[in-house]
Order: structure tokens, then C-alpha cells, then sequence
């Protein structure tokens, strides 16, 4: 993520931050699956140090203390308004771009969710993650896949993350950390949602800010086009589509 589009993709969830913890339910959903997935994985119950990677509004955070016990929390976002959510659960808050924010070191348990696909290289975050957990740490870090708004991919929008990769480059970045990481769980899904209308799914993208990289100036001549072209590649008797292919590396630094 150059400078530009991090300050891009700063302005658009700043702007949703308020009306993106209620519409964004698939981070949601994969916020509470990541946390349910590590807990059958049998890691700790409870961790004395955690570090959190764009904690947005807290759906990880607050899956995480539905299922563990976890002290001294540090909470990390591109967005200033963040804070609130390190406010709300007593942590820690380093704000800004996780590429030039200090690392804690020695964290028995470091996570992120849909958060590394906006960076150029989310490989570099996933090994930076390896090299500070203390051994016998765990890490769980998802991001989104090459699949990921697929019908938007295909009519040419440019709101496509720079990140989005594969549950394998996640894994080929802690192996290339180094061979104390197991990898314990590879996982990705592609779901689609459904919508009535094009406009609907301009309005779902609009209030999670997912459309943060867009330089979309909408006219209605644009729109309008826009909305004939999604209706005429994927309209159903169900609706519109739009799909989610979320993706995650679940791992353990050995003792």
C-alpha cells in the first residue's frame, strides 16, 4: 500500500467507521470463525500479551474475549478512530500503518482479520507477526483471496485490494520466517451474497468502506451503466451477487 492509497483507504473507513461495525457481517462471521477455529485448535485459553492488527471496530477483539482470557492487549488501525474500540476493552492503541508502527516483542498471541489483502505485500506482515511471537505463540491472520468481489474484478472496478492472495502465500511466508512456525490450519471459503439491485450492492460496499482504493466518480450516466452492466452478467432470480472469498493461516512457534 503506497502512501496514497493508504491515506485513500484511511479516508474511506474513517467515513464508515460508524456504520461499519452493524453492515460489514461477513468480517464479522470470519472474525468469529477465526476465533472459534483457534480455540478447537486447541490453543491456550488464556494469553498474557496479545497484539491485534487492525482491530477496526473490535469484531475480532470481541471474539477473542468470548472465547479467552487475554491481558495486556495492544490494538493496532490505520483508522485514529479506532481508539474507541481500545478504549472500550482496556487496551493498548499504536495507531497507523502496520508497516511503520513499532512491534511489540514476545507476544504469546498475535491475530488480524480482513485487514492484510490492503497491503501490497501482506507476506511481509504475516513474517514480521512470526518473528515477534515468543516461543510457543500463536498467530491467526485471514485475509481475502483472488476471488474476492469477483463480479467487480470483472466489469473493471478499481477498488480491487492489492493484497488479496491465497492461504498458500500466507503459508510460504512463515515458512520462509523460518522452520520454527507450524502451521497448524490452512483454510478459505467463496461465499456469495445476495442483493436486489446493483444499487444494493454499491450501498453494502459504501457503508464498509471496502471500496477504499475506488477513484469512482459516479455520474448518473455512470451509474446507470454501471447497473445495466452487473444486471446483465449476474442477475438471478435470486438477485445480484457479490462474493466473498476470505482466506486464513493458523500457526504455532514451536517452544
Amino acid at each position: 500500500m503506497n502512501v496514497m492509497t493508504s491515506a485513500r483507504v484511511q479516508r474511506s473507513f474513517s467515513r464508515s467507521f460508524q456504520s461499519y461495525h452493524d453492515s460489514a457481517g461477513q468480517q464479522a462471521r470470519i472474525a468469529q470463525q477465526l476465533a472459534q477455529r483457534l480455540s478447537d485448535l486447541g490453543a491456550p485459553n488464556s494469553y498474557s500479551s496479545v497484539f491485534e492488527i487492525g482491530c477496526g471496530t473490535g469484531h475480532l477483539t470481541e471474539a477473542l474475549h468470548q472465547h479467552f482470557s487475554l491481558e495486556n492487549v495492544i490494538l493496532n488501525d490505520l483508522m485514529p478512530e479506532a481508539i474507541e474500540t481500545a478504549h472500550l476493552w482496556g487496551a493498548e492503541y499504536r495507531s497507523g500503518d502496520i508497516r511503520n508502527v513499532a512491534w511489540p516483542v514476545q507476544q504469546d498471541l498475535i491475530v488480524s482479520t480482513s485487514t492484510i489483502q490492503w497491503l501490497d505485500i501482506p507476506q511481509d506482515v504475516v513474517a514480521d507477526a512470526a518473528r515477534s511471537l515468543a516461543p510457543g505463540g500463536w498467530l491467526a491472520i485471514s485475509g481475502f483471496g483472488q476471488d474476492q468481489y469477483a463480479e467487480l474484478v470483472h466489469l473493471g472496478s478499481g477498488s480491487r485490494a492489492p493484497g488479496l492472495c491465497g492461504p498458500d502465500v500466507l503459508a510460504q511466508a512463515l515458512k520462509a520466517a523460518g522452520d520454527e512456525m507450524e502451521i497448524v490450519d490452512l483454510w478459505q471459503e467463496r461465499r456469495k451474497l445476495w442483493f436486489d439491485t446493483p444499487q444494493h450492492v454499491l450501498r453494502h460496499l459504501r457503508k464498509t468502506g471496502v471500496n477504499g482504493r475506488a477513484a469512482q466518480v459516479w455520474t448518473r450516466s455512470t451509474l446507470a451503466a454501471f447497473c445495466e452492466d452487473y444486471n446483465r452478467a449476474f442477475a438471478t432470480p435470486q438477485g445480484v451477487s457479490l462474493t466473498y472469498h476470505p482466506v486464513w493461516v493458523i500457526a504455532r512457534k514451536r517452544p
